[in-house]
């Protein structure tokens, strides 16, 4: 007798064999399978609980207007279809994991579609671009499980043995979720902190203060992905406040860097009305993969920071637009919110020399006239919450102190 309920997202015009497959498998483990077709064009193939005419019509389109459609015109129709049939089974408790098998463009649309689940439901993507540099764009914010299928999706004794692998994982995560929910909810408030390695001091400090006083810390490692989680669990009330330690993801975004996040960074916290202290960790640099950083930067202020890493020196226009970006986003926040700024310096880099392009010693890197072109733009901006400046170095104990009793106070409010 089967126990749990799995979605399989599949496009039946293509992958008809494989979804076939995984659904036998599904069977012998215990588990229902529930095929969502997911085709971006018609056809007559069957197997389908859910088909893909249903799917656009769920968009506000239809499975023949998608004949005529450009592929990726069909397939934002066809994902915009597939979340709301996704998780509309999901908040009526009728599916318990989902699985979905395809390549890149079956990937794209599915896992667009599982982003859109919460967290810890399982989610498993069975592909062949499971093991390319993609994959960062895939999963993002979310935690589905990828599984790489070694070669194309043809059946064969190797795909068939990835398949069962990856059917049998989501079938036990599933029943792991399934007697999740059975438990006792843990009312432990659990704290968001955005973190950096060359923050780790404040980072470190803050999170031994909050368990001290016997709050849950979540760490978010500002690369990218990190922020887009923050902002998901937030936006989400998985969280119950956050210390943004390091919101230099921030200038990534408007230089287009490498750890760029979402365009929602800084806002669903807000959004939530969760309590927030802002702290403009790491907003000094840019990060660039060496040997790329776009020629028009080539005549600023670097820093190598590892063989993979070349920092960017933040200039003055820079942090005058941070911080007026940063004040937008906070203005439209519906909880507390205070943003705290060490005037000694927002990174540990503080302490170095700055180079040109090729590595020679130009400068240093300590720049508090540059630095306060953002504290002047967030508080000639900043129309909700405070501003706070603190005579000190971000690194320094004393203002990862102050950092949560400020954070202690909105927690109050």
């Amino acid at each position: 007798m089967s126990d749990v309920n799995i979605a399989v997202l599949v496009t039946l015009d293509s992958k008809d064999d494989a979804a076939a497959y995984i659904s036998g498998v599904l069977k012998e483990a215990g588990a229902t399978s529930w095929i969502i077709d997911m085709s971006l064009k018609p056809h007559d193939k069957t197997g389908a609980d859910v088909s893909g005419s249903q799917i656009a019509e769920r968009s506000g389109s239809s499975w023949e207007a998608l004949a005529g459609m450009e592929r990726a015109g069909a397939a934002e129709t066809m994902i915009k279809g597939g979340i709301k049939t996704l998780n509309e089974k999901f908040d009526q408790g009728e599916i318990d994991g989902v699985i979905g098998v395809g390549g890149a463009n079956g990937c794209t649309v599915f896992c667009s579609m599982m982003r859109s689940l919460p967290p810890l439901f399982p989610k498993i993507m069975v592909t062949p671009v499971a093991a390319t540099t993609a994959v960062q764009w895939y999963v993002a914010e979310s935690d589905i499980a990828m599984y790489p299928t070694i070669s194309d999706i043809v059946l064969n004794r190797i795909t068939k043995a990835v398949m069962e692998n990856a059917a049998h994982a989501v079938t036990g995560m599933a029943r792991i979720w399934r007697d999740r929910l059975t438990r006792a909810k843990d009312t432990t408030p659990l704290i968001g902190v955005s973190s950096f390695g060359n923050l780790q001091k404040c980072v470190d400090r803050v999170t031994d203060r909050l368990e001290a006083l016997d709050f849950e810390i979540m760490h978010f490692h500002a690369s990218g992905p990190g922020g887009k989680a923050l902002e998901n669990l937030a936006g989400r009330k998985e969280l119950a406040g956050v210390i943004d330690i390091t919101t230099s993801e921030l200038i990534d975004l408007i230089n287009d860097g490498v750890y760029r996040p979402g365009n929602n960074r800084l806002t669903q916290a807000g959004a939530a009305e969760l309590p927030q202290v802002v702290v403009p960790g790491a907003i000094d640099h840019t990060n660039w993969w060496v040997g790329e950083c776009p020629q028009k930067f080539h005549n600023r202020e670097f820093y190598q920071y590892n063989v993979e890493i070349l920092l960017m020196r933040t200039n003055a226009d820079e942090m005058t637009q941070l911080g007026e970006m940063m004040a937008e986003r906070l203005n439209k926040a519906h909880g507390p919110v205070t943003v705290m700024i060490p005037t000694q310096g927002f990174s540990q880099h503080t302490i170095r020399k700055t180079q040109d392009i090729d590595g020679n010693e130009i400068g240093i890197w300590l720049q508090p006239e540059t630095d306060q072109h953002f504290t002047d733009a967030i508080k000639a901006k900043l129309t909700h919450g405070v501003v706070k400046e603190l005579d000190m170095q971000i690194n320094d104990e004393a203002f990862a102190d102050a950092c949560v009793e400020e954070f202690l106070e909105l927690m109050k409010q």
